[in-house]
């Protein structure tokens, strides 16, 4: 099958940071289910890991981890799906990824593909859904609650609205929420995608978010998302985040955070690594599956629009590049997809 890889961590740049290769077809075993990848998207652990993760007794490293694709074999413990089935996912970070003509996929994580959209539509969606469904329900426990009176109630701040996480987090919140949403953004194409996508408000986060909050008129938010430059705004967080608020985070922060800063308060801090349920095994593993087709089901009713940006053309090693690249760059606004061999 044909595949993308590297056998050497590289800046993008260079010619052999990702290369075409191909390898055997994997057969599927236990729980397993044997996908052939239709469409894919790129996200920023994609670039993280390339840079990060040395591959192993040289064998070329598979990233990716998104996928649509339709079930066309599968292991002898499965029991949810079948041959012929169309599903997408966001896969196991401890397994080889997506950029391949062929995949195995724990079926506990998997859902059924929303018939209303392209593949490649779809295709945007997996990973920053589960991240953003886990980060609003599971850790922030937002109650999915639309009655009038518990309108505004809660708050959430939502620290890089544009980008591939805050584009789904901000449609389930206006759709499955009561809460002010207030989203960041600082470019204004990225500041009309934001409002577009359902946000009460947009402010800008090149400026200190105490003014900006003030400025709408809202003095603090019981809810904070942080999804990108977390460190940058930490101090400006704790200030604006009300009492006994929750504060919750996808990015890597390059430098330590005080979190002493939260303490008065008795603010509450949360990590959210959408990988940690199929990386652990947990006894909860197969809700990532059962998000997925609620997800589906919120796409086919009109609810949620997809967070594709741009279509990069065919899954090949320049293409994907090309992608990394831009993600990189921290310009991008919604996802990049690309679709076929």
């Amino acid at each position: 099958m044909k595949a993308i890889g590297y056998l050497k961590s590289l800046e993008i740049t260079q010619a052999d940071s990702l290369v075409d290769f191909e390898q055997p077809t994997p057969t599927p075993t236990g729980r397993d289910l044997l996908v052939k990848i239709e469409a894919i998207s790129v996200n920023p652990v994609d670039t993280k890991i390339r840079m990060r993760v040395q591959p192993e007794n040289g064998e070329h490293k598979i990233l990716g981890w998104d996928a649509v694709g339709e079930v066309i074999d599968v292991g002898d413990a499965v029991s949810i799906y079948k041959k012929g089935d169309k599903v997408w996912y966001a896969g196991d970070l401890t397994r080889p990824g997506t950029n391949a003509e062929y995949h195995l996929v724990d079926e506990r994580i998997v859902g059924h593909k929303p018939t209303s959209v392209t593949n490649a539509q779809a295709a945007a969606f997996p990973l920053t859904a589960i991240t953003a469904w886990e980060l609003l329900f599971d850790r922030l426990q937002i109650q999915q609650n639309t009655a009038a009176d518990t309108r505004h109630q809660q708050q959430i701040l939502v620290i890089g609205a544009a980008g591939g996480v805050g584009s789904v987090l901000v449609q389930l919140a206006s759709r499955l929420t009561n809460a002010l949403i207030i989203g960041t953004a600082s470019r204004p194409q990225s500041q009309q995608w934001v409002t577009e996508l359902g946000a009460d408000h947009v402010i800008d986060h090149r400026q200190p978010l105490s003014e900006e909050l003030a400025r709408i008129g809202v003095p603090n938010v019981s809810h904070v998302i942080g999804l990108n430059a977390t460190e940058q705004h930490f101090p400006e967080i704790a200030k604006v985040i009300a009492p006994q608020g929750k504060f919750a985070l996808i990015d890597d922060p390059s430098t330590p955070l005080d979190i002493s800063l939260l303490k008065m308060k008795s603010v509450s801090l949360h990590w959210e690594f959408m990988y940690t349920r199929s990386m652990f095994g947990t006894a909860d593993m197969g809700k990532q599956g059962e998000l997925l087709n609620k997800v589906a089901d919120l796409i086919d009713a009109g609810e949620i629009k997809t967070t594709m940006g741009q279509h990069y053309g065919v899954i090949s090693a320049d293409n994907l590049k090309r992608a990394h690249a831009d993600l990189e760059s921290g310009k991008t606004i919604g996802k990049i997809v690309l679709e076929g061999f």
